[in-house]
């Protein structure tokens, strides 16, 4: 259990908490959501020990162990990986390094026997002969193979190290478990792994992420930060999210009845306030509307960016057709044979295991990549707009955000671009920031901003919420449904997929395809059945 009393958090004069009084109990697993800025990763550095609070004091029950899902995997690189996550257990660990270099020694006294004793009797009750398989299989859930877990860190692929810390937090069952980020980077069956981990997971675990349908899952509880105050909610994320719009509209509306009582009342005491017969009515009257009080509608500091696709022109009948799309890369055949055709209507989602294959299929179709075989048709009337799941190229410029969304369009009315800007959350002095220095965020809204400025008929998307945070990724998914185009997309967002796609193509490890007409929701049906 962690208990936070009175916890306030400064940094100079800015205040990031201020009087935080919480209970994080075992058995619930608590959802810290808030916009952009607001401190969530803060917050759990300061659960977690790594940062001190201002006022105030955050307890943990004795004995009890706290794992936190560390993101730096560089300071792990000439480890090997099954080393790595075993080091989720830091007391484990020592002992077993301590262990071997006591095993190494060419002399015992009498007094290293005692200690290796002791030793072996710590490592049974952590159960230490276990750890390697337990890390192993770990590794082998979140789909690490075999082959990589006696790797050094260095030695394997970047996507892989992230599921290697992240196999790291869970191991040896902590008591209190830290997640920032964990569905980063995971692919769908990873993702839904860990929900059933969690689900199942008996300590308490806090966790922040942008994944609603994860957070929906897993959380019997959400932790709002918003205006530095922590409120906390019992329930997942929709809950929380219905529960905070319907406090608004009934705070709303019981403000309106006040404001119609204080209106009544105010025009019976300027009628009658000078009546002799009346006066003690009028009197009574101002008593009552002195006890009248609005209730204070503290408005949230979250921010939801405007994102409506508009159509230039409508597409005619013919959208794309694709037939024995081939790509070789590196010697592997990453696509075989590919072939579908695009209709009326229809919200693609593109799986893959690999994102380098996914990212391949969609520079080929906007014409940035060549392909070796095959023959790509687009419509006549078709105008594709591409988000990239890599967007650096767009932003190597001096240039700040008015000047380079309005070089893409020669749209030179200052009124106009800030009108847009605006939108997108890009207000004041914020227009004049260089786009060389944007934040990941600002970076993606910036691109969808260019994208909605092109009036595209058919969109692809690379990874759209990469980057966004819960409110941007909200505003994009009521976009994409609202879209009257067609849409070829991959995202590892749950809730994006499945109320946007009506079709799945699944990219399979030879490169062929397996088209499936069907809505998300039933594909996964069909998968896990």
């Amino acid at each position: 259990m962690i208990q936070v009393n009175n916890v306030s958090l400064k940094f100079g004069k800015r205040t990031l908490f201020e009087d935080v009084n919480l209970k994080f109990t075992n058995g619930n697993c608590y959802g810290l959501i808030g916009a952009n800025g607001s401190g969530k990763s803060t917050f759990l550095k300061l659960l977690s020990g790594e940062l001190e609070t201002t006022t105030g004091e955050i307890t943990v029950s004795k004995g009890e162990r706290i794992s936190f899902l560390k993101q730096d995997h560089y300071q792990f690189e000439e480890k090997r990986v099954i080393d790595v996550v075993i080091m989720g257990n830091s007391k484990l660990y020592e002992i077993m390094e301590e262990k071997d270099k006591m095993y190494q020694q060419t002399e015992f006294s009498e007094e290293d026997g005692m200690k290796l004793a002791n030793l072996e009797a710590e490592f049974m009750e952590l159960d230490g002969w276990n750890a390697e398989p337990d890390a192993a299989q770990l590794l082998n859930n979140l789909g690490v193979p075999e082959e990589n877990h006696y790797m050094l860190m260095k030695e394997i692929p970047v996507k892989l190290r992230v599921k290697v810390l992240l196999a790291q937090s869970l191991f040896g069952n902590p008591d209190i478990l830290l997640l920032d980020e964990p569905t980063n980077s995971l692919d769908l069956e990873a993702i839904r792994w860990l929900e059933e981990f969690l689900i199942n997971f008996n300590n308490t675990v806090i966790i922040v992420s942008h994944d609603r349908h994860f957070l929906n899952k897993v959380c019997t509880h959400i932790c709002d930060i918003d205006y530095s105050k922590i409120k906390l909610y019992i329930g997942n994320y929709d809950f929380w999210y219905e529960s905070s719009e319907l406090l608004q509209r009934q705070m709303k509306e019981s403000n309106k009845k006040k404001e119609e009582k204080i209106k009544e009342l105010q025009a019976f005491i300027a009628r009658f306030s000078a009546n002799a017969s009346k006066s003690k009515q009028a009197t009574s009257r101002k008593k009552m509307l002195e006890k009248i009080e609005l209730d204070e509608i503290i408005p949230s500091s979250r921010k939801y960016p405007y994102i409506d696709f508009k159509i230039e022109k409508p597409a005619g009948k013919e959208i794309l057709k694709v037939e024995n799309l081939t790509k070789i890369v590196d010697g592997k055949k990453v696509l075989d044979k590919v072939s579908f055709t695009v209709l009326k209507g229809d919200k693609i989602c593109i799986l893959a295991k690999d994102d380098m294959v996914k990212t391949t299929l969609f520079n080929i179709l906007i014409g940035k990549e060549k392909y070796d075989k095959g023959t790509i048709e687009w419509g006549k009337t078709m105008n594709p707009g591409y988000l990239p799941q890599d967007n650096t190229e767009y932003f190597q410029s001096e240039k700040n955000i008015m000047e380079w969304i309005g070089n893409f369009y020669d749209i030179k009315d200052e009124t106009v671009l800030r009108g847009f800007l605006g939108r997108m959350l890009f207000s004041g002095d914020d227009v004049f920031k260089k786009v060389n220095v944007l934040s990941g965020g600002e970076k993606a809204r910036c691109m969808l901003s260019k994208m909605m400025l092109e009036e595209p008929n058919f969109l692809i998307l690379d990874e759209p919420t990469n980057h966004l945070d819960l409110e941007s990724i909200t505003s994009l998914n009521k976009g994409l449904c609202n879209f009257q185009g067609e849409i070829i997309f991959t995202t590892r967002d749950y809730e994006l997929n499945s109320t946007v796609a009506n079709r799945v193509i699944e990219i399979q490890e030879d490169g062929t395809i397996i088209d499936r007409q069907i809505p998300y929701e039933e594909y996964i049906d069909r998968i896990e059945k």
